[in-house]
């Protein structure tokens, strides 16, 4: 029994962190790819790597990567696969109905990031506390397959720390009384905030761990790193941390900014730096775990005057390509405007209700620059397809491509291993089937229906669906 000691008592917060958590759903329902190193994202020539999971990773390959680069990495054994994005908004979603059944109040980060604050550990020693998360590990564990790490700390800059230190498939639980022990040695990039550019003029000065940082004078802060965010990042390294874990009101809208420390000058400046800056917004959304359906691009001019532009779809979507393609369409021309400094990309209309285009390439960079032919060659992100589209993909005459969701009626639920020459190779196989078997069939034929990629967790009863799904409609999502 945990015993509460008062206003003086140590404040545990923990973090927890599903591991590898879009290649492990993966693992998870299709169960020929367990033990084999996943690569999750876009195959075409701009594809990039949104998940690898840890069979991957020992090759050097991680998310963010160009898949192309991971590819080449892990050699012949990768197995690339689309993102499915409404499998992983189930999947997060049931994770952390797991978590609230322990802790009514978590702060939700992402589709797989949690803080939580438990009022029963008010006061606890360290040993209770790894109790209670190998407690909520076990729980996610026994519910839905899915591996997660846990770290516990006096707030949430050493808990977040301590799980990243607990991965793959652990937790970390740092005692106050141990807390300049174990993060001093760190390096100051592990802190929450510090980036490239605090990392580097940290550097410079000699300052390269947790402690030497912590160490610094307020005068110093403030001379390296500004008079805002300098003191907070501090603090912070000292260990003091009072941030409140509450629940987050959905974000409105998900971006990504980059400044430059030369102007842009050209047109064809302006496009690579929105797509790079369009590639990182998009990570984002992915976490979200919603699509979007406006598209901003921000450009701010060396005066500092800055112009902004949107487009807005007719549908939303995750798709890669076609919300960089959006992006593209409302960049500006430098040689009109004026030299550019920052380019910043975001995503507004968020919403759980997103379509599947048969066509996403009437939308994309192809249908406006014939020149960048194969430019945006990702499978779609977040291309899962409803029950019931087959008979679209049928009138559509629309070719089956590999990883797609598939249902036959003899023969239950499947995902596509590769198609060509008239046939199309499907694995059949669902979370609880185990490996299951390879079948070739032809192509056209009539009983092969896509299917919704929700059927492949093949959850029990007790688990419905619908109970997954955001009010309002959400339970029609169809990517």
């Amino acid at each position: 029994m945990v015993t509460v000691t008062g206003a003086g008592a140590q404040r545990w917060v923990l973090h927890m962190d599903m591991d590898s958590f879009f290649a492990s759903v993966e693992q998870l329902t299709r169960p020929t790819l367990r033990g084999r190193p996943v690569l999750v994202g876009g195959a075409g020539p701009r594809g990039v790597v949104a998940g690898a999971s840890y069979e991957a990773r020992a090759y050097g390959a991680h998310s963010a990567m160009p898949m192309h680069q991971a590819r080449r990495l892990v050699g012949l054994r990768a197995v690339v696969v689309p993102p499915r994005g409404r499998l992983y908004r189930l999947a997060g979603r049931r994770v952390f109905a797991v978590v609230r059944g322990l802790v009514p109040v978590i702060e939700q980060l992402s589709l797989d990031e949690a803080f939580a604050e438990p009022g029963e550990l008010v006061g606890a020693g360290p040993e209770d506390v790894e109790r209670f998360c190998s407690r909520l590990r076990d729980a996610v564990y026994d519910e839905t397959g899915l591996v997660a790490s846990v770290g516990a700390g006096s707030g949430k800059q050493v808990a977040k720390i301590a799980s990243g230190l607990a991965k793959p498939r652990g937790q970390k639980v740092i005692a106050l009384a141990r807390e300049r022990a174990e993060m001093d040695p760190l390096p100051v990039r592990k802190l929450w905030g510090i980036g490239p550019v605090a990392d580097e003029r940290l550097r410079k000065v000699g300052v390269e761990s947790i402690g030497q940082f912590a160490a610094l004078g307020h005068a110093e802060v403030v001379s390296l790193l500004g008079s805002t965010v300098g003191p907070a990042l501090h603090a912070l390294a000292r260990g003091i941390d009072d941030r409140l874990v509450a629940e987050r009101a959905e974000a409105k809208q998900v971006s990504a900014e980059t400044t430059f420390a030369t102007d842009l000058l050209t047109r064809r400046e302006i496009r690579g730096a929105v797509q790079a800056t369009g590639e990182a917004a998009h990570r984002r959304l992915l976490h979200d775990g919603r699509g979007a359906r406006t598209v901003i691009a921000k450009f701010r001019k060396s005066d500092m005057s800055t112009v902004t532009r949107s487009k807005t779809l007719t549908y939303a979507t995750t798709d890669r390509a076609v919300l960089i393609a959006a992006a593209q369409k409302a960049a500006v021309d430098p040689g009109e405007v004026g030299p550019i400094r920052l380019v910043g990309v975001g995503f507004a209309g968020l919403t759980a209700l997103q379509q599947t285009v048969l066509f996403p390439q009437f939308d994309s960079a192809d249908a406006d620059e014939p020149g960048d032919r194969g430019g945006g060659g990702d499978v779609g992100v977040g291309g899962d397809v409803s029950v019931g589209a087959g008979d679209a993909r049928a009138a559509a005459r629309t070719p089956l491509s590999a990883g797609d969701d598939v249902r036959h009626p003899d023969r239950g639920h499947g995902w596509v291993q590769g198609s060509g020459h008239g046939v199309v190779t499907v694995r059949f196989e669902t979370r609880t089937s185990g490996p299951g078997p390879v079948v070739t069939l032809p192509a056209e034929d009539a009983a092969l229906a896509q299917a919704d990629p929700a059927a492949s967790l093949d959850w029990p009863e007790r688990w419905s669906v619908a109970d997954d799904t955001d009010p309002a409609g959400a339970g029609t999502d169809l990517a």
